[in-house]
């Protein structure tokens, strides 16, 4: 003879009432809690003026033939005179990278043949750091020398290759303003400004400076302006009043 024990369900259900109940009871105090937190919001930037220290330096290589071995054999020719002229001016490996390589066949359209076959193209494109700015004109010089005619400038572009310092004195700028604009409310408000409770940031992405290697007429030598750069570091934040 089977015997059941009844007993189980009806704690097992009492217990369950009870959790429900203290969950309840939390859930509302929690609600009673953040209904009565009284914060001012503010939102602040940050700005740092600072002289970029280095120069990225966009360049293409392509060469034009009936065939494409002969396309990628004259490219690669003025793509080791390039690195062999970088080289000879401090430019090491770690910061001559290759950005993109390519082979194609290049056509013609007319309106009498339509699409005619011209040739093959091969083209390899560099993105090059240059970490002493001050010689960037003396590089572009070099490369521009043993490149030769495949040889295309994409982009010369002033840069801070490490940021960290300047975008810790932003931060701390954009802090301050975010403080002093809190300040500014709770005494409108004439309510007395308490701690911050939540901080979010966001970069900014730096505003380059000039990006066109300039020639000078006294020498014929390229230089590249350097100019400044803006860097900016954006917070949002709350601030308890009482």
């Amino acid at each position: 003879m089977r015997t059941f024990n009844f007993l189980r369900k009806p704690a097992l259900v009492a217990g369950s009432a009870l959790l429900a109940i203290a969950g309840l009871s939390l859930a509302s105090a929690t609600s009673a809690t953040a209904a009565d937190t009284r914060y001012i919001a503010v939102s602040a930037t940050g700005t740092i003026k600072v002289k970029p220290d280095s120069v990225r330096l966009n360049l293409t290589v392509s060469s034009v033939a009936a065939a494409n071995p002969d396309a990628l054999a004259n490219a690669n020719k003025s793509s080791s005179a390039i690195r062999a002229a970088l080289t000879a001016n401090g430019i090491t490996s770690q910061y001559i990278k290759s950005a993109a390589l390519t082979v194609f066949p290049e056509y013609n359209y007319t309106q009498d043949k339509g699409s005619v076959l011209t040739g093959y193209r091969a083209a390899q494109t560099f993105e090059v750091i240059i970490r002493n700015a001050a010689n960037a004109g003396v590089v572009v010089d070099a490369v521009i020398a043993a490149g030769g005619d495949p040889l295309q400038i994409d982009g010369v572009t002033p840069f801070v290759y490490d940021p960290s310092t300047s975008s810790q004195a932003a931060r701390v700028a954009a802090v301050k303003s975010a403080q002093a604009k809190a300040a500014s409310y709770a005494k409108l408000l004439g309510v007395k400004l308490g701690k911050v409770i939540y901080l979010e940031e966001t970069s900014v992405p730096a505003n380059p400076g000039f990006l066109m290697a300039m020639a000078k007429s006294d020498a014929g030598a390229t230089q590249v302006d350097l100019g400044t750069q803006d860097l900016s570091v954006s917070v949002s934040t709350r601030w308890l009043i009482s």
